[in-house]
């Protein structure tokens, strides 16, 4: 009888504790551990305010120093059976201390009882804008700005003033892909206000390099685009907007932005559309000569290999089969190869794809988590690098991480691939037969694919 009254006590003290009971954590035991190789100090919060603005409330910007991301909206997205691999491909183990945080304490409750219930040990910091707010330490990268999100659009849209924000003029906001309006499935549905901008506007066949000065400045003219106008971008395929950014910095336009994740966080943020074409009334000056800043671009190959003599490194945003030779990507490329000395930057999954740099919410990566991968690559924010693809669209996401980042010595190599190979006089790296092995880009979460019934705010 003893025996079986110990056995109901147990089962009755089990049953009566949920394991799945998230505890809290101090601003003072928070401090305390920051150096703590045991804890994991996670941001849970969109990208924008992981990356440097001040979240509601709070004096300083940007993220807890050393802490990592993952945004809660990304369990909308994630593989049930990706979930553990994906989650330890970024560190995050069941041996650590997990301490999430975020300004919204449903989100934060989100994504900790999932962590939780998942066998995690997890704490909760609810008090991070008390940390913000006061002298413990904090990162931002120094070019944030240039990341924006719908709430941010939608305000200057609308006449506000929001951090980091001083024109007096109301900036103009661009749909980019390429054609014509009309025929733009991704312009179909847009931004209420928005432009339709055509990548043939700034580039040309049969190189796709930039076109010529006074073709890019015209059509920037026709498109009410001054140096002095604030410009927002967004594209379906982030690669496009980031590609015209590029472009329109090269140029000379002084404040460019990119609406990181495009039209699907700005539909997620119950922010209006239309259907209708928007026709941008032309300027006659742009008020700089162009490029006024050609620093950001090396055209050719020829500039290229003089750049490598003296220590350039050229990166590839290729995927792995053009950077072995097994492929050359693009049917309009007839041969197979790189440019000789040329490094993988990691890319995705075809020409048009940079897949190893989006979360699973298809908004931009971590750039913290990138530049890990680079680092094992053998490349480092002080080097000089320059950064290419096919035609440049995949290197404008890397060179638009190092921009954010503060990296002092990046471009982007424009010929890339398509320019070296029609000169069979140039070196090429010889991949073809060799034993290396892909790089593992640590960011295996499956297919994008939203689940039903949720919503995700980035």
């Amino acid at each position: 009888m003893k025996g079986k009254l110990t056995i109901l006590l147990l089962s009755a003290l089990l049953s009566g504790c949920d394991q799945t009971v998230v505890k809290d954590i101090s601003v003072d035991e928070l401090s305390k551990n920051l150096d703590n190789p045991d804890y994991l100090i996670i941001d849970t919060r969109p990208d924008s305010l992981y990356f440097g603005f001040k979240d509601k409330d709070a004096t300083r910007g940007g993220h807890i120093k050393g802490a990592m991301q993952f945004t809660t909206g990304w369990l909308d997205f994630i593989d049930e059976n990706k979930f553990n691999n994906f989650v330890a491909e970024k560190g995050i183990t069941k041996e650590k201390t997990l301490v999430f945080y975020d300004s919204n304490p449903d989100d934060l409750d989100r994504v900790t009882a999932e962590f939780a219930a998942k066998g995690y040990n997890v704490l909760a910091f609810k008090e991070f804008i008390n940390y913000a707010n006061l002298d413990y330490p904090m990162e931002k990268y120094p070019n944030y700005w240039m990341s924006v999100s719908p709430g941010w659009v939608n305000a200057v849209l609308n006449g506000e003033k929001p951090e980091s924000y001083t024109s007096d003029k109301k900036p103009v906001i661009f749909e980019v892909s390429w054609g014509a309006a009309e025929q733009s499935k991704s312009y179909s549905t847009h931004i209420k206000g928005a432009y339709h901008f055509n990548t043939d506007w700034i580039e040309n066949a049969p190189v796709w390099n930039l076109s010529e000065p006074d073709v890019i400045k015209n059509n920037l003219l026709k498109n009410s685009i001054r140096k002095d106008t604030p410009v927002i971008v967004y594209s379906e395929n982030q690669m496009a907007a980031l590609r015209v950014l590029w472009a329109l910095k090269w140029a000379g336009v002084e404040d460019v932005r990119f609406l990181n994740g495009g039209l699907n966080v700005w539909v997620d943020a119950e922010l209006p559309t239309e259907t209708a074409v928007n026709i941008p009334v032309p300027v006659s000056d742009f008020g700089a000569f162009i490029p006024a800043n050609p620093q950001v671009n090396i055209s050719m190959p020829a500039e290229a290999i003089q750049g490598q003599k003296s220590g350039l490194k050229l990166i590839s945003n290729r995927t792995w089969d053009e950077y072995t030779g097994k492929i050359t990507g693009y049917d309009y490329i007839p041969r197979k190869g790189e440019p000789a000395g040329a490094i993988w930057g990691f890319g995705g999954k075809n020409s048009n794809d940079m897949s190893d740099y989006y979360d699973p919410d298809g908004t931009l990566r971590n750039p913290e988590e990138i530049f890990a991968l680079w680092k094992m690559q053998g490349i480092e924010p002080s080097d000089h690098v320059a950064f290419y693809c096919g035609t440049g669209w995949r290197a404008s996401v890397s060179w638009f991480m190092t921009q954010m980042a503060g990296w002092e010595n990046s471009q982007i190599y424009d010929g890339g691939w398509n320019a070296w190979q029609m000169n069979p006089e140039l070196p090429v790296l010889d991949n073809a037969q060799s034993k290396i092995s892909k790089p593992n880009a640590l960011n295996d979460f499956g297919e994008i694919v939203k689940k039903p019934g949720q919503s995700c705010k980035s």
